[in-house]
């Protein structure tokens, strides 16, 4: 495939520490009848600081590197999502999308100078070293993170698979920073995994949408009825701690419980920004009642399922607000094997909400049971917590905040309470039907 042809629609929010994922998209033409003149003033300024640079920098640096970094702060001085992905970060953006890749199985983006974790990726070894959301990442090994580009940063917590990396990690609630080491290894995504909960009631959780994702949620639900001897009266849908995906993958896992209308719908400046997502007939579980758990780790793709479930009736979001990450970023092939990624456009939900820095907010907020009995908050990070953001074009906001939350219905109080809510639905069905 010739990259240096097409561009690829990315709906996965910071960077993976070893991958992103992506949709390949049609070529993008060329467009000059909109741009306005060359700032030729700014221009005669730009060159006369690099030829500065050149002369009077106390050590002699690179051409391509000034051109590089001018790139870098360019487009960082637009929004969180927009950078410039060299040819090794392009290579592993391309080879995320198959599930596999090298690190430490966590999502990160860049706020105030640090890198912040957004969602610790479930069976890797981030998550077994017991990184959070919202921990700051302050020094890698014996590095400080100030300083540092995202990609900079990324790069350090690369490394062969086996061997072991540092993080000194600020979290709130902690007096002071502590050490994390942890062991890198390949990272295989499972990205469905699904069990029954009880006779009739089934569970999904969706940990990242990737481009198998909606054939791997129909295996798993065709599973479930058969282990059930019988069809499912009810299905909790887990994206807690989900921070997207691939736009496809998103939209096939609606359309799995949906049967017509708008799943999602894109706008931006130009014409091959605006897209429309339509259902097809087909409902897997003919009906029966869903509950969809999401919480501050819940982002982007995973927003796109929640929003169009929710404004289609078709499900009750339950759980805490999402993270807020409705912006379509657009990854451009350069010519000398590099990428621009870069925001094109704002996602809505059928009934026309845009979500960027607003995010999801359920129908029924249920917070984490740790938070119920007052044993601490953990600190979430949002869309509208990084600097740059895109503002919302929505006339106003509202909803909760999102706590962390497990995945056993022992020990999990918003799956249980999940599960409650299903039986009640049914309840209310059977006397109806009565």
């Amino acid at each position: 495939m010739k990259y240096g042809i097409r561009y690829f629609l990315i709906l996965a929010l910071g960077l993976f520490i070893g991958a992103g994922v992506s949709l390949q998209y049609p070529a993008l033409a060329e467009r000059n009848e909109n741009l306005k003149p060359l700032p030729l003033q700014e221009l005669r300024s730009f060159t006369e600081i690099f030829g500065k640079i050149k002369t009077d920098y106390v050590e002699d640096v690179a051409d391509d590197k000034l051109i590089e970094d001018a790139i870098h702060g360019m487009l960082g001085g637009l929004d969180p999502h927009s950078a410039y992905l060299d040819p090794e970060s392009f290579r592993e953006i391309r080879i995320g999308t198959e599930g596999k890749f090298g690190g430490l199985g966590i999502e990160v983006t860049m706020e105030n100078g640090f890198v912040k974790v957004v969602a610790p990726i479930d069976d890797t070894p981030a998550a077994a070293a017991g990184l959070r959301t919202g921990d700051v990442i302050i020094r890698i090994d014996e590095t400080p993170v100030k300083g540092l580009s995202l990609n900079d940063a990324v790069k350090k917590m690369r490394g062969e698979p086996g061997t072991d990396v540092k993080l000194s990690i600020v979290r709130e609630g902690e007096s002071a920073p502590f050490g994390v080491s942890i062991t890198r290894a390949i990272i295989k995504i499972t990205s469905v995994k699904s069990r029954l909960l009880e006779n009739n009631y089934g569970y999904v959780r969706i940990t990242q949408f990737q481009a198998n994702s909606a054939d791997a949620l129909r295996k798993s639900l065709r599973g479930l009825n058969e282990e059930n001897k019988g069809p499912l009266k009810g299905l909790v849908l887990d994206l807690r701690n989900n921070p997207g995906g691939v736009l496809n993958a998103a939209v096939g896992v609606s359309d799995v419980f949906l049967t017509d209308g708008k799943i999602v719908y894109t706008k931006g400046r130009v014409e091959d920004s605006e897209l429309n997502f339509s259902a097809t007939p087909a409902d897997l579980l003919e009906g029966a009642p869903i509950v969809v758990l999401v919480n501050g780790g819940s982002a982007s793709a995973s927003e796109i399922v929640a929003g169009a479930l929710q404004d289609q009736k078709r499900a009750i979001i339950m759980g805490t607000k999402t993270f807020g990450k409705g912006s379509v970023q657009t990854i451009l092939p350069m010519n000398n094997g590099a990428a621009l990624k870069i925001t094109t456009a704002r996602y809505y939900t059928p009934g026309g909400r845009s979500i960027q820095a607003t995010g999801i907010v359920p129908d029924v907020i249920v917070e984490d049971l740790q938070v119920a009995k007052g044993a601490g908050k953990a600190q979430r990070i949002r869309e509208a917590d990084l600097a740059g953001h895109l503002d919302s074009d929505n006339d106003n906001d509202n909803g909760e905040t999102a706590e962390k939350a497990t995945t056993s219905a022992a020990v999990d109080y918003q799956l249980q309470e999940a599960l409650n809510l299903l039986k009640g639905v049914n309840i209310v069905r059977d006397r109806e039907a009565a």
